[in-house]
């Protein structure tokens, strides 16, 4: 079972290695835990699960080998029809007729009733004290009433089901998707980088100990604040094929803003040109020339361009191809310059992956980023900002 636990594991995309599988067997082994389904799930989940990107994908793996609920990783689980699981009224029942009511019994019990009802069962109920339906006095459905049951779908009412059985719903758990300012966060902060700069106004307590122990009487040592030493150029792609990715835009910008005091940003508009803004409303009138960008900001500063890549190939290899204006060297030419200047660059691309083998431009860019686009997902903004950390 063990075994077959890991390989779903690894199935579903969690990194799961046998180094992680043996320390699980150990604690087990060594009685770390009660012997109950939480506490193991809580301990395998601690063992295995080492981004809570992945915490999502763990429950749903856990569940099908632990549960046998189905699952979205791997295959397309059948689902019960949906007007089964409508609600079409709720039936009022007085006192006496709940108290008529009687619990099947016991948990084993109760799921082997369930079992045969399944098997037998060939069309959908509606009312009833028996079937799986809605609106009944069985032990299986939803908006009736039974004092002890099994809840398929629908909402809770009395609050009596011993187990629920319906659609798993979650938001920012899984790190394929959507995401939001705080799950940006979470993901740039592992592009910060402390170090301690400017003026010595913080008390250094482990320096101030261990000169008063060498010393033999009270020697205070103070220090720098302890500072995030990234500096981070951002160049955002605003209008026509990004207009709905707006919101996504605004979010990362402001995760960034917070996240990162060294940060200066620009616009530009499909591709980088020899011109840059830092207004959307006077783009044309004040513009910041691309040489002026490369000439003040250092090499030690990392360069992520938001962009969907989308554009006509003509914008990125020939000059004149711009669609707003006469550009005298290709797109190209200034993203050669922009990433021999600034090595540790990424494209974060709000487009799902999927679809960019579809799109000549995202290609063309890809091949200028040396392949180092990523998707503007939880997951693939993790992996832009290791890039950036990488060593050159």
């Amino acid at each position: 079972m063990f075994l077959n636990f890991l390989d779903e594991l690894r199935s579903a995309g969690i990194p799961a290695s046998l180094k992680e599988h043996l320390l699980l067997l150990e604690a087990l082994d060594a009685d770390v835990i009660e012997r109950t389904p939480e506490d193991f799930y809580y301990l395998s989940r601690a063992v295995y699960v080492k981004d809570e990107g992945l915490l999502d994908r763990f429950d749903q793996v856990f569940a099908k080998v632990f549960r046998g609920i189905a699952t979205t990783f791997g295959t397309q689980g059948q689902e019960l029809p949906a007007d089964w699981l409508k609600a079409v009224a709720e039936k009022f029942l007085t006192p006496e007729e709940m108290e008529a009511i009687k619990a099947l019994g016991s948990w084993d019990e109760i799921m082997d009733t369930l079992q045969k009802r399944l098997a037998e069962q060939e069309k959908r109920h509606q009312g009833g004290n028996k079937w799986i339906g809605t609106g009944g006095t069985s032990p299986f459905g939803n908006s009736g009433y039974n004092p002890e049951g099994i809840r398929i779908g629908g909402e809770s009412t009395h609050k009596r089901a011993v187990k629920v059985w319906d659609q798993r719903e979650f938001r920012n758990l899984d790190n394929t998707r959507e995401l939001g300012t705080r799950n940006i966060k979470i993901a740039l902060r592992r592009l910060r980088r402390f170090a301690r700069e400017g003026a010595t106004d913080e008390l250094d307590i482990d320096g101030t100990i261990a000169g008063t122990a060498r010393q033999g009487y009270l020697d205070i040592v103070m220090r720098a604040e302890q500072r995030n030493a990234v500096k981070l150029l951002l160049f955002l792609d605003v209008g026509g094929s990004m207009d709905p990715f707006v919101k996504l835009c605004e979010e990362l910008f402001s995760a960034a803003t917070s996240e990162f005091k060294n940060l200066e940003f620009f616009y530009f508009h499909n591709c980088p040109y020899e011109g840059v803004w830092k207004d959307n409303k006077r783009r044309f009138a004040e513009r910041t020339p691309m040489w002026d960008v490369l000439h003040k900001f250092g090499h030690d500063y990392k360069l992520v361009f938001v962009g969907d890549a989308s554009m006509s190939p003509y914008e990125i290899t020939h000059p004149g191809g711009s669609v707003e204006h006469f550009n005298e060297e290709s797109g190209a030419a200034w993203m050669h310059r922009l990433t021999t200047t600034y090595p540790a660059a990424v494209w974060l691309n709000p487009v799902m992956k999927e679809q960019w083998g579809y799109s000549q431009s995202i290609g063309i860019i890809r091949e200028l980023m040396n392949d180092r686009m990523y998707a503007l997902t939880l997951g693939g903004l993790d992996e832009g900002m290791r890039e950036l950390t990488r060593k050159r």
